[in-house]
């Protein structure tokens, strides 16, 4: 029996990062516009350093950035996420996320 080749080797890694609650949490606030730490937390209401753990697992697989923005840190969808036009879902290539 022969294999399919998996059309894209990102698609897996992205798909075991979104497996997380949190990281599905967060990136569904992002996707109504750019939060601030403290906003992502107060809506979120869990561990500064657990959300910290969490955005750094996004911005490593390429789905959200971070700018500083004076002693604050504003994140943001990267431009490289395809966010679909209503804004309500993110096409990952091999599947699309939706939060609708």
């Amino acid at each position: 029996m022969d294999l399919l080749p998996i059309s894209s080797p990102s698609c897996a890694s992205l798909l075991k990062v979104l497996a997380d609650e949190t990281r599905l949490a967060v990136l569904q606030q992002l996707l109504e516009g750019p939060l601030h730490v403290a906003e992502i937390n107060e809506k979120l209401e869990i561990e500064q350093s657990l959300l910290s753990h969490h955005l750094k697992v996004l911005r490593d697989a390429g789905l959200v950035v971070a700018q500083r923005d004076g002693k604050a840190v504003l994140y943001r969808m990267a431009p490289d996420a395809k966010v679909t036009r209503s804004g309500k879902a993110i096409n990952l290539g091999c599947c699309q996320l939706s939060f609708e």
